[in-house]
């Protein structure tokens, strides 16, 4: 019998999506529909996550869920009732949109049993993950790019390292956010060699901020385990990746709206809605109106 073949870790063919969150800057619609499938437009933001990991050429998403997030999955789920009513009533164009939704990768689920931090969340996904390099996605930042974001990451990652999606913030912004500091190896590429979680404008290493996409390699599992709480007494993923000491920084071309926040939201349906062409006239009158 022949030994198995070894792992390829650097093929990145799944992506985590922490999902867990109960979306208290959206209460109370949240208290009964999960943040992630907040409408923007016609699709929900879990749904634009998805599509850009499809997109890069990822297989399989881990979803980590929690109390009264089965909804989720069932996004992506075949629904053969309401695939039969929609042929029966001829409108083909739907049903053809309900197959690429349900082909688009393979959903996995995997409960997390407390909300404590984004570190906790990916820790929480280690046996669905394996022993291969991942991404990690957070369908908050909301992000129209060229060409996805993720894959962008992707041209970064070499085996053993993290690579994290950058953007320059206002200094008063950086308490909101994970910053890094380093050298630049080439222009929009930095070699990362300190971070800290949500500084003190005063005390922010720079203005690099991180937002939601990352490649890990599977060492940053042992690394969750052995990392204490940190910022907020949650487990922090940024602390691990410093623990890790090998991290690659992508200033990512994009245009980024922070979903998880109402303003936010609202600037990505308007953005959007401006982008298509079915919509933009309508819009433009609107805005008139008002």
């Amino acid at each position: 019998m022949s030994p198995p073949s070894p792992v390829d870790r650097s093929n990145i063919r799944t992506a985590v999506l922490p999902v867990a969150g109960f979306g208290t800057r959206f209460l109370p619609i949240t208290k009964a529909v999960p943040k992630e499938l907040l409408p923007l437009l016609d699709r929900p933001l879990v749904d634009y996550a998805v599509a850009e990991a499809a997109a890069a050429g990822i297989e399989r998403v881990v979803m980590v869920t929690s109390h009264g997030k089965d909804a989720l999955p069932d996004y992506f789920a075949v629904n053969p009732d309401l695939e039969r009513h929609l042929e029966e009533r001829g409108k083909l164009d739907l049903l053809e949109r309900m197959h690429a939704l349900s082909d688009l990768v393979d959903v996995v689920t995997v409960r997390q049993r407390d909300t404590r931090g984004l570190g906790h969340a990916v820790l929480s996904a280690r046996a669905a993950v394996g022993d291969e390099a991942f991404a990690v996605l957070l369908a908050d930042d909301v992000i129209d790019a060229p060409r996805p974001v993720i894959a962008q990451l992707m041209d970064a990652f070499s085996p053993g390292r993290a690579v994290v999606a950058l953007m320059d913030v206002p200094r008063p912004q950086t308490a909101r956010y994970g910053v890094c500091a380093g050298q630049w190896l080439s222009p929009g590429r930095l070699d990362v060699q300190s971070m800290v979680e949500k500084p003190a404008p005063a005390d922010a290493p720079s203005t690099l901020a991180i937002v939601g996409r990352y490649i890990l390699p599977p060492e940053i599992f042992d690394l969750l385990e052995q990392t204490p709480p940190g910022a907020g007494n949650e487990y922090q993923l940024t602390d691990a990746m410093a623990a890790l000491g090998s991290v690659t920084g992508v200033v990512y071309q994009g245009r980024r709206f922070d979903a998880g926040s109402l303003p936010g939201w609202l600037a990505a349906n308007l953005y959007y809605a401006r982008k298509r062409p079915d919509l933009a006239q309508a819009l433009d009158e609107l805005l008139k109106d008002l």
